[in-house]
């Protein structure tokens, strides 16, 4: 019992610095990505003092429509500039899992041509979930397992027993709103979800629920809130995708039953 004490009291010290270490990776990774963030809005073309005023993160309806305001002035001849803000703000706010991601789906439907909003938002998302998956396995995973082990080895055992399937699950979730997308990217790497099925996952799984928000986009000034972005039909769309990504997992239960 003693000596067991003693690889406990050893563990636990080898612990620490390792997760100060991580939340100090995590906290330069931040400050250097709110840098770029940053540099690419003191980049921007001279703006005039009210416009300059609106150029934030829109987090309810009318800032989105001010700011697609602004930057529909500006695309024609900024066209890249506001590409890549677009794509850079919009990666940061998945990284770090800050709310607003949809107004800038939306605002992407506003700005760009169908392909390109949906080619830009299933990328940032594929993208912004990935760098989020790696630094919640950098720092997440480590808090996990020193504060809560025994659900850490349930949830892992749980995501074992449908290795065979993750990349469908994935489809799944992110095609519904069962879960939300800050949780999956968190949770993921945690309870052990390879990278490769998450992201590729992410990227396809994303598509839908983003077609509804681009397609708002093209509308934009016509919305009252991000809600009006759904309907009936838009919900009974994204429930039929999301059962048709499981119909592979049903279908190879369905063989291995018959061939057992």
């Amino acid at each position: 019992m003693e000596a067991e004490s003693k690889i406990k009291q050893q563990n636990a010290a080898c612990t620490e610095p390792s997760t100060r270490r991580a939340l100090f990776t995590v906290t330069v990774i931040f400050i250097a990505s709110l840098s770029a963030l940053i540099y690419v809005y003191a980049s921007f073309p001279e703006l005039t003092e009210d416009e300059r005023q609106h150029m934030k993160l829109p987090f309810h309806i009318e800032e989105a429509k001010t700011l697609g305001r602004i930057l529909g002035r500006y695309k024609d001849l900024y066209y890249f500039q506001v590409l890549a803000g677009l794509f850079i703000t919009y990666i940061f706010l998945q990284t770090f899992a800050i709310p607003g991601s949809i107004f800038l789906s939306i605002l992407s439907g506003f700005l760009f041509p169908f392909p390109i909003a949906l080619a830009l938002v299933c990328s940032c998302s594929a993208v912004g979930a990935s760098l989020c998956y790696l630094l919640s396995s950098l720092l997440g995973r480590k808090l996990l397992f020193k504060y809560f082990p025994e659900k850490a080895k349930e949830w892992t055992l749980a995501v074992r027993k449908h290795k065979d399937h993750l990349l469908n699950y994935m489809l799944f979730l992110r095609m519904t709103p069962l879960l939300p997308n800050w949780f999956i990217n968190l949770a993921s790497p945690i309870i052990g979800v390879p990278l490769f099925p998450f992201a590729v996952g992410t990227f396809f799984g994303v598509a839908p629920p983003s077609f509804v928000a681009i397609q708002a986009g093209q509308t934009l000034q016509n919305l009252t809130s991000s809600a009006d972005a759904w309907s009936w039909n838009s919900v009974g769309v994204l429930c039929l995708f999301a059962l048709l990504s499981l119909l592979p997992v049903l279908f190879k239960r369905k063989l291995r039953q018959k061939f057992d």
